[in-house]
């Protein structure tokens, strides 16, 4: 028997959620300053600035020092762009979660919880691209607590947006997952997700080489009974 329960989200669920959205957010600021230093483009302006500094002041020490200040920089820029995410969502559609979930159409919000309290949690709503409308809906702000990962509630909460959307006459969900986010991005191709596109979120994430992947999973038409 599974040790948590999957329900709709109520009122008192309000304050876990948005700090475990949050700090799902926040917790991945590490592993998107890990892929900058490793792009190309990082490392070569590390080697110029590091040059330069030398050269300017004629001691390598104080080249290391620019080197260690444009880090600690990157790191700062790093982690704004999470929280500045962070904070958009909790000032709009988490902000009001009824509003913006359990009272829109086609729309619905979920919870995990496990001994009493809330470890995971998932959205799904129309999708804001105007092409997908009235033929997708999208899954959002899917997140579970680091303590209950691996214990398939990921793959649970997943399978409430595809029955909900199928239930509804959907024929696909579609959804937007960073490319740092690997396991995420392992979770959806399991349940059928393919990668249908990248782009980057921002000037900022360009110069950042930082991209979003879009995913889509085509859902099976409800098989139609013969008449007799």
């Amino acid at each position: 028997m599974a040790s948590y329960r999957i329900r709709q989200y109520r009122d008192q669920d309000y304050d876990a959620v948005r700090t475990l959205f949050a700090r799902g957010i926040l917790e991945h600021a590490p592993a998107g300053y890990r892929h900058v230093l490793r792009s190309a483009r990082a490392q070569l302006g590390l080697l110029v600035l590091f040059a330069a500094a030398r050269a300017a002041a004629g001691c390598w020490v104080l080249g290391l020092g620019a080197v260690a200040l444009a880090l600690v920089a990157t790191w700062l820029v790093v982690r704004s762009f999470s929280s500045s995410y962070v904070c958009q969502a909790l000032s709009t559609d988490l902000c009001d979660i009824p509003a913006s979930y359990l009272r829109a159409p086609d729309s619905c919000f979920w919870v995990a919880e496990a001994g009493g309290a809330v470890v995971g949690m998932v959205a799904v709503a129309p999708p804001e691209d105007p092409a997908e409308r009235g033929v997708a809906l999208e899954l959002k702000r899917m997140s579970v607590s680091k303590d209950y990962r691996g214990r398939g509630i990921s793959k649970a909460l997943c399978g409430e947006v595809l029955r909900f959307a199928r239930a509804r006459g959907y024929g696909a969900v579609v959804l937007s997952t960073s490319m740092v986010q690997v396991a995420a991005q392992q979770l959806y191709e399991g349940q059928g997700f393919r990668k249908v596109g990248a782009f980057s979120p921002s000037l900022l994430g360009s110069l950042l080489c930082f991209k979003i992947f879009h995913y889509r999973c085509d859902l099976p038409s409800r098989a139609v009974t013969p008449p007799r």
